[in-house]
C-alpha cells in the first residue's frame, strides 16, 4: 500500500484540504497523512471550503512531521516552498513532488473575498490530487 505525506508549513489549510481529498478519493489503496514544520491548528476556513465539497476534515489534527513517516513513505508532497526547503532529508527511494500553492490563510479582504481564495486553492488540490495515481 503507497505511503503518500503532504507537507506544508503549518499543517492548518493547504496539506489539511490535500489530505482530506486523497482520503476521499484515492481510496483505501493508498496510507495518507499530512503534517507540518509547526503546527498551526486547523483552519476553520479549511474546513469550511471542504464540507462544501462534501468532506469532512474537522476531526483532522495539525501535526509535526513524523520522522518514521516520512522515511517510509512513498511520495512526499511539499505544499509551499517553506515545507520543501526545511524538509528533512528523504531515503532516495522516497518520490517528491512541490506543489507551490499560495497560502489561503494569508488572504486578506473581506469572508467572501478570502474563501474565494480558499475555494481556488482548494479546487486546485483536488485536481492534483486525482493526478496522482497517473503520475
Amino acid at each position: 500500500m503507497p505511503k503518500v505525506y503532504f507537507l506544508c508549513t503549518g499543517n492548518s489549510c493547504r496539506s489539511q484540504m490535500a489530505e482530506g481529498f486523497a482520503k476521499t478519493l484515492l481510496g483505501w489503496d493508498w496510507q495518507v497523512a499530512s503534517a507540518g514544520i509547526e503546527r498551526h491548528g486547523l483552519n476553520p476556513l479549511a474546513v469550511q471550503v471542504m464540507a462544501e465539497a462534501g468532506i469532512d476534515i474537522s476531526q483532522q489534527q495539525s501535526k509535526l512531521i513524523d520522522p518514521a513517516y516520512l522515511q517510509s513513505a512513498d511520495l512526499v508532497v511539499t505544499l509551499c516552498g517553506d515545507a520543501r526547503d526545511r524538509c528533512p532529508v528523504t531515503p532516495a527511494s522516497v518520490r517528491r513532488l512541490h506543489w507551490p500553492l499560495p497560502d489561503p490563510a494569508q488572504a486578506t479582504g473581506t469572508l467572501a473575498q478570502r474563501l474565494a481564495v480558499f475555494r481556488q486553492v482548494r479546487d486546485e488540490i483536488k485536481q492534483r490530487v486525482l493526478a496522482l495515481p497517473l503520475a
